[in-house]
């Protein structure tokens, strides 16, 4: 299966975040594979965080986003690093392709999320330690499954 292309979103605070191009190769490519995709609606949005609790899930604290067509089943795209290093995973589906994360009335997820490193949500969001990954110079691979309201 061939990794999608995506776009840049604009974020004011942010280093440079793009898809993997094989004719210029990143210090640091990594791959995130999106299972539980409930439909082929939409884009899957991929936000990388760096590695600061205090700029994780905060306006503009992102390094960057990506989005690309929704697949279901599964998702995967490939980003070019800014650098081999420490960051933080969010993805979404935005099945309605409005590029926000919609929310109930009462507050809650209306849209399938993730994590990277999958940890536990239920209660509320987790913790920027548990959400946490470690990259290497070259191919790095990240899998994160969607949670989608109601189960």
């Amino acid at each position: 299966m061939a990794l999608a292309a995506g776009t840049l979103a604009a974020g004011a605070v942010r280093a440079e975040l793009d898809a993997c191009d094989a004719a210029a190769p990143a210090r640091a490519r990594l791959t995130v594979v999106v299972e539980g995709v409930r439909s082929s609606d939409g884009l899957m949005a991929f936000t990388l965080y760096p590695d600061d609790p205090k700029r994780f899930l905060v306006h503009r604290g992102q390094i960057g986003v990506l989005r690309t067509p929704a697949a279901a089943g599964a998702t995967r795209i490939c980003i070019a690093l800014p650098d081999a290093g420490v960051y933080s995973m969010v993805v979404y589906h935005d099945a309605d392709g409005d590029h926000r994360f919609n929310r109930s009335a009462i507050g809650l997820p209306a849209e399938g999320y993730g994590f990277s490193n999958n940890p536990p949500s239920l209660l509320g969001l987790p913790s920027f330690k548990s959400t946490r990954f470690r990259t290497q110079a070259g191919d790095n691979t990240v899998r994160v499954r969607l949670h989608y309201p109601g189960g």
